[in-house]
């Protein structure tokens, strides 16, 4: 399934009424009846620091923590190609009862990046803090991340994005090392934090590939 659910990636946080505060998402039906969410991974997937992930492949311990901002630019760009393509239909079809459809991953890595830019900046601003928790299966089920419309969802996406590539860029040399806790105790300087981050939006373009690949789309 890859670093979706909440236990062990990022936490235990609801903040729908943050994203309506912000407009994040596309109005929904409160009365539609929500998706079935897939089952929930718990795993604790701080280990991708240490080895490749065997399920993307990526190394995320060998990046260059400098490099993150260029590479996060270039990934949002590449959900900005998935995301207008004609056929919406595509875009909201899960491939099967254990994988969010392309259009709820990109809902995911969009809050993604707001979360990690809120953090990273109480990083940079206070010694050792410790994050507020976030339930991503609990945003994606009230946030109604099925109902969003693609071409609201690229636009936030790409400014959310670039908000923290920026906030990458005024990362000091001396900063690398400062730290921070995520709910469940797990230490990250910003070095590390920036490494296991950007995991997570590579990964997700790899499981709406495969997604295409189950759903008969090879493109």
């Amino acid at each position: 399934m890859g670093p979706r659910p909440s236990g062990g990636h990022i936490g235990v946080f609801r903040f729908a009424g943050w994203v309506a505060a912000r407009g994040g998402l596309a109005t929904v039906d409160p009365m539609s009846t929500a998706p079935t969410p897939p089952p929930i991974d718990d795993k604790d997937w701080t280990w991708v620091l240490e080895r490749p992930c065997p399920e993307c492949g990526f190394e995320a311990g060998t990046v260059d923590a400098s490099d993150v901002a260029s590479m996060l630019r270039a990934n949002a760009a590449e959900w900005q190609d998935l995301l207008r393509r004609p056929d919406t239909d595509r875009l909201r079809a899960r491939p099967d009862a254990e994988h969010w459809s392309a259009l709820e991953y990109a809902c995911h890595v969009r809050d993604v990046f707001e979360i990690y830019d809120q953090r990273l900046a109480l990083m940079l601003a206070e010694d050792g803090p410790h994050y507020p928790n976030w339930d991503q299966d609990a945003s994606a089920v009230e946030g109604r991340y099925d109902q969003a419309d693609p071409g609201e969802v690229a636009a936030q996406l790409m400014a959310a994005g670039l908000r923290l590539a920026a906030r990458f860029d005024t990362v000091g040399s001396y900063q690398w090392a400062r730290t921070g806790f995520r709910g469940d105790g797990a230490r990250f300087t910003v070095e590390t934090f920036a490494r296991y981050f950007i995991h997570d939006p590579v990964h997700h373009l790899d499981d709406v590939a495969k997604g295409f690949v189950a759903l008969g789309d090879a493109s």
